[in-house]
């Protein structure tokens, strides 16, 4: 089982916690207050209240022995490096630190944090994108330059099959799965508006309700035509 240690929980630290806790994940929860802990104790493996730059404190929780560590100490910069320091130095295999700030991040990447994320600037770097592009249902980026997309089927694909479309030659991207509109009868039965084809047929007919998922790079993605062109 993954083994996981939130150290921090403010909102982001808390919701991160229960939802590990749900996904199966062995949670270690710390924070200094006891009205946080108890918040979260009955979703985490291990919910403890100490203070997190006392090393040895750590290591009596077994911090040592975690597969990743997150520290989401938002409002004490000083101790979020510090708690950085004391998990490179015990060994912690995967550091993931939350920064307020490019300077702040900076400065944990260099003390040794695996990874740095700004939940805020990420989220409404998210939202601009999705507002600023609303033939986009939602898009998550894969790495190496690649994102994949959610898009609103456009009008020119309507009552094509994807062999039609050829979308690969045309545009160097490729179909990973198509969210057909599901009826009202099956949508009331299961409670479910679409139903995902991981796998669908090159003779499949685009429906003006379909939702494609859709990899490739940026600058290939943009060359498809929305739904309003």
């Amino acid at each position: 089982m993954i083994k996981v240690a939130v150290i921090g929980l403010g909102r982001f630290g808390t919701e991160l916690a229960k939802r590990l806790g749900t996904s199966g994940v062995e949670v270690i929860a710390i924070d200094h207050s006891d009205k946080l802990v108890n918040e979260v104790k009955d979703d985490v493996a291990i919910a403890v209240r100490l203070n997190a730059t006392d090393e040895l404190a750590l290591k009596s929780q077994e911090i040592d022995k975690v597969d990743a560590c997150v520290i989401s100490i938002g409002e004490n910069f000083e101790a979020a490096l510090l708690v950085t320091v004391i998990l490179k130095k015990l060994g912690v295999p995967k550091i993931i630190c939350r920064a307020q700030s490019e300077f702040h991040a900076e400065i944990f990447t260099q003390i040794g944090a695996t990874e740095v994320i700004q939940p805020e600037v990420q989220a409404g770097a998210h939202l601009a994108r999705l507002l600023a592009n609303p033939h986009l249902e939602d898009y998550l980026q894969v790495g190496d330059g690649y994102t994949m997309i959610e898009l609103l089927t456009p009008s020119d694909f309507v009552g094509k099959n994807l062999t039609e479309l050829s979308l690969r030659s045309k545009y160097s991207v490729n179909v990973v799965a198509i969210r057909k509109r599901n009826s009202e009868e099956v949508e009331k039965k299961t409670g479910k508006v679409y139903t995902t084809d991981c796998v669908p047929h090159p003779d499949y007919q685009i429906q003006e309700s379909d939702i494609i998922l859709i990899i490739g790079t940026d600058q290939n993605l943009a060359r498809l035509p929305t739904k309003n062109t």
